[in-house]
C-alpha cells in the first residue's frame, strides 16, 4: 500500500529531524538516512500485483457466465421438460451441472496461470496444492452463484444482466483488484464480505507474492467455503421440479 507506506515514511522523517534538533541542537538530518523498501514486490513491477488479480476477474466472470445460461437454456429450449421426467433430484442435477463446467475452468485456470508465469514472469512463492484447492473453492462459490441466476430467472437475456450486474462488475470493482479494500468507505468494505473474488484476491495475490501458508489464509478460506454452501443450498431450494 503505497499511499501508507508514504504517510509513514514521512513521520517517521519528522520524528528524526525532531529527534537531533533536540539531541544536538543541530537542524542536520543527515547523520541517519532512512532508505524505503517494499515487501514482496522490491521494484514495484506493476505486472506482479496485477496478473495474480486477473486471475481472480477472468475465471471468476468466466465462470459465472457459463453456468448463469445453462438452466436458463434448458428451459427456454425445452429440454428441461425431459430432464424432470426422469427420477433425478435437484441436488443432482445441480452436481450434474456444476462438474463438466469446474473441469472446464480448471483449465482456465491452467492456462492463465502458465500465461503469469511464463509469460508476464509473475513468481509464485506459495502451494501450488493450496492454490489448486483454493481455485477449486473459488470455482465452485461462483459457478453454485451463476447456478443461482440462472434457476431463478429462466431466461438467458435476463440471466445473462444479472451474472454481469453481480459478477463482472464487483469482480473489478469491489474485489480489492483496482481500488484496496482498505481504502473504500466502511460501508464498502462490509459489503465486499459477501463477495467471493474479494476473499480470493487476497488468497491469489497472497499466494503469488507473499507464499502465504494455510495458517495465514484461514480466514478467507472459511469466509469462501460459507458462500459455496450458501449458493449451493439456494440453488437446490430454488429449483422447480415443476412446468409453471
Amino acid at each position: 500500500d503505497n499511499q501508507t507506506a508514504g504517510i509513514i515514511s514521512n513521520y517517521l522523517f519528522g520524528l528524526q529531524t525532531a529527534a537531533i534538533r533536540k539531541l544536538t541542537g543541530r537542524n542536520q538530518i543527515d547523520l541517519v538516512r532512512l532508505n524505503t523498501r517494499f515487501f514482496y514486490n522490491s521494484e514495484l513491477n506493476s505486472r506482479w500485483f496485477v496478473v495474480p488479480g486477473l486471475v481472480v476477474v477472468v475465471v471468476g466472470i468466466l465462470s459465472i457466465l457459463l453456468t448463469a445460461l445453462t438452466v436458463a437454456k434448458e428451459w427456454e429450449s425445452g429440454s428441461m421438460e425431459l430432464l424432470l421426467a426422469t427420477p433425478v433430484k435437484p441436488l443432482e442435477i445441480i452436481v450434474g451441472k456444476l462438474a463438466p463446467f469446474t473441469v472446464l475452468c480448471l483449465g482456465g485456470v491452467i492456462l492463465v496461470y502458465a500465461a503469469a508465469r511464463l509469460w508476464f514472469n509473475v513468481p509464485f512463492r506459495g502451494s501450488h496444492v493450496l492454490f489448486l484447492i483454493t481455485c477449486l473453492m473459488f470455482l465452485l462459490t461462483m459457478l453454485s452463484q451463476g447456478l443461482v441466476i440462472s434457476v431463478i430467472t429462466r431466461q438467458q437475456p435476463l440471466a445473462m444482466q444479472l451474472a454481469q450486474i453481480t459478477g463482472m462488475l464487483p469482480n473489478l470493482l469491489l474485489s480489492g483488484f483496482i481500488f484496496p479494500v482498505e481504502n473504500m468507505p466502511p460501508f464498502f468494505q462490509y459489503f465486499t464480505s459477501i463477495l467471493p473474488a474479494r476473499w480470493f484476491m487476497e488468497i491469489c495475490r497472497g499466494l503469488f507474492l507473499r507464499g502465504a501458508g494455510l495458517f495465514d489464509l484461514t480466514k478467507p478460506l472459511v469466509l469462501l467455503m460459507v458462500l459455496n454452501i450458501v449458493f449451493l443450498a439456494v440453488a437446490v431450494k430454488k429449483f422447480k421440479k415443476d412446468l409453471e
